[in-house]
């Protein structure tokens, strides 16, 4: 087989297979489903939010993190008051957000995906991101999936007048079905495709993205773009049931908690009981000292909303995991170029802990699992706090159910946050109820609990691929 890739939209994973089938490698498919999941994925994902890219050599078992989150203007704060939305979840579960331009941070995805191409790319850059603008251009019909998104986000997406020239549907939000076009964001894209990142950072583009953000009271800088770094990082790992885990390492905090729950879950069978206890551990150790731990280096907490991810493993054995996020779809629109920016300084939590210049820490953990040196599972999660969640039922499920990725992906979860366990199972709902725990019921499948993009590998070199159905993603096995 050429490969496999798992992503939150049919669209990006078949961004990244035709990759695949054209001969370029992991990391190339990465690229390319990433651009793609700019447009498809757009109030999630772009090159105004930040992210990481775990990148695995079959060859010598080697892996690398590209930390390229975002980081606080070196400004001082800006002058205008954050926007408060809250967000109701079909009714279940509510989450409120912070966002306008004085939650915009310093953004470092387009330059992360091009230095892990630089570093392991084999096409050229142009080619990876051109399918991406001729999308933007032609548009994208919204699926069911993505049509409820942009209902549930509608007041952050269309808050500004910006947002809403670009998130406006015939009746409102837009809805499934209707066809969402970006011709500006196109000519960015062909931009970027031509001259690189680092048309983003400096030169008339990037004067306009920090007029914009200033001109609404945000403080990022035409210095803090052109000092903006993408650091490389060397991946944590853990043992699980004889494999090896390895993620984001800190200053993020997604990685370490996934960890810590896979060894509070140990050999035991990982049923839905042991999956809250694990979760309550989690919980236990982020305390302050925990976030003190973190903060070295300047670092700050974070929790995140609007994440996407993306999977991918090629014909070498080489792996891909990458997140990304915009916040939780800011709303706000730099005029005439179709850039979606992020909101990544908009939580209360984070008065008091982020310094000017300061790299955020995430909850995103683009992960992946060896068996004797070898991938085995490439896994990551969207889904703010629940993502770890996510990411650690499906290992679970994987290595302690024996489950394939799709049964994996698909199962019903559980999330144990606060006292309180948030379950889409009845059954395991009247279980924990029944031994006396607090829970809010789901009705259905929904995407609260995180979009899981997989891809495991099998014996004999076979490949599976899943997509979370609770985000409409897709898999897809390049034979």
């Amino acid at each position: 087989m050429r490969g496999a890739v798992a992503a939150g939209h049919a669209l990006t994973a078949e961004a990244g297979a035709r990759v695949l089938e054209a001969g370029g490698n992991a990391v190339d498919a990465c690229v390319a489903a990433a651009c793609v999941s700019w447009v498809c994925e757009s109030p999630l994902t772009g090159p105004g939010g930040g992210g990481f890219m775990l990148v695995h050599h079959g060859s010598d078992g080697t892996s690398r993190l590209y930390d390229f989150f975002v980081t606080v203007p070196r400004a001082p704060e800006g002058t205008s008051e954050l926007l408060r939305l809250e967000i109701d979840f079909d009714g279940d579960t509510q989450q409120v957000f912070h966002t306008g331009a004085a939650a915009v941070a310093v953004p470092g995805t387009a330059l992360g995906l091009e230095e892990a191409h630089r570093r392991f790319g084999s096409l050229p850059w142009a080619e990876l991101v051109a399918p991406a603008a001729r999308l933007a251009r032609d548009g994208v019909e919204l699926t069911p999936p993505q049509g409820y998104l942009h209902r549930i986000l509608d007041g952050l997406l269309r808050h500004s007048p910006e947002g809403d020239a670009m998130y406006r549907g015939a009746e409102g939000p837009l809805r499934a079905g209707e066809r969402f076009v970006l011709p500006d964001f196109a000519a960015t894209l062909e931009r970027i495709a031509e001259e690189g990142a680092a048309a983003l950072y400096r030169g008339d583009l990037a004067r306009r993205i920090v007029d914009h953000v200033q001109a609404g009271g945000g403080a990022l800088s035409l210095d803090d773009l052109a000092g903006y770094r993408v650091v490389r990082r060397r991946p944590l790992a853990v043992e699980y049931r004889g494999h090896e885990f390895r993620s984001n390492p800190p200053p993020s905090s997604g990685g370490v908690l996934i960890a810590l729950g896979l060894q509070a879950l140990g050999g035991a069978e990982p049923d839905a009981e042991a999956i809250v206890a694990a979760m309550e551990a989690q919980e236990a150790v982020r305390g302050e000292s925990f976030l003190r731990g973190l903060q070295r280096g300047g670092a700050a907490k974070r929790l995140l909303s609007g994440t996407t991810h993306i999977s991918v493993v090629d014909a070498q054995g080489d792996a891909a995991s990458l997140s990304a996020s915009l916040g939780s779809g800011s709303g706000v629109v730099v005029p005439g170029t179709g850039i979606h920016l992020n909101n990544m300084l908009g939580e209360a939590d984070l008065a008091g802990h982020a310094r000017p210049g300061a790299r955020l820490t995430s909850m995103m953990a683009p992960s992946l699992v060896l068996r004797d040196g070898r991938p085995r599972l490439v896994v990551g999660s969207a889904g703010s706090a629940r993502l770890r969640g996510a990411i650690l039922q499906v290992v679970a499920n994987v290595l302690g159910r024996a489950m394939g990725v799709e049964a994996a992906v698909d199962a019903p979860r559980v999330h144990a946050e606060a006292g309180v366990v948030y379950c889409e199972d009845a059954a395991v709902a009247d279980r924990l109820e029944s031994a006396g725990r607090d829970v809010v019921r789901f009705r259905r499948q929904n995407l609260y609990f995180g979009g899981v993009s997989a891809v495991e590998v099998l014996g004999g070199g076979r490949l599976a691929a899943a997509g979370d159905p609770r985000r409409g993603g897709a898999g897809v096995v390049v034979a």
